[in-house]
C-alpha cells in the first residue's frame, strides 16, 4: 500500500476494499491486513474509523520519504544503529 501511494497508484481521498478482500487477494489473514492498516494509520498514510472506509490521506510524497526512511533505519539496524543514532546523524547534517 505504501509502494502503490509512493507511484500515485493511489491518491489522498481515495477509498480502500475492505481488509478482508486485501488478504483474500493477498492469500493472507485479515488480521495481517489489519495490523498494516494501523501501522500506515499511525505513520499518517490511511485514516479509518470502524464500520467506516478506509481513506488515503498521505501524500506520494510522504509515503515515497518515508519508505527511504524505513529502509534507511533497517540498513543502520544492521551496523547496530539505533534510531536516534540515526536522528543525530541527520542533525549533524542540517
Amino acid at each position: 500500500m505504501r509502494r502503490a501511494i509512493a507511484e500515485g497508484e493511489v491518491k489522498p481521498g481515495d477509498r480502500l476494499p475492505p481488509a478482508v478482500d486485501f488478504a483474500t487477494v493477498l492469500g493472507v489473514n485479515k488480521n495481517t491486513v489489519i495490523r498494516a492498516f494501523h501501522m500506515l494509520r499511525e505513520e499518517g498514510i490511511l485514516d479509518f474509523t470502524r464500520g467506516r472506509a478506509v481513506r488515503v490521506v498521505g501524500t506520494a510524497e510522504h509515503s515515497a520519504v518515508l519508505s527511504r526512511v524505513t529502509d534507511l533505519l533497517q540498513y543502520a539496524g544492521g551496523f547496530g544503529y539505533q534510531a536516534q543514532d540515526v536522528i543525530d546523524m541527520i542533525s549533524a547534517q542540517a
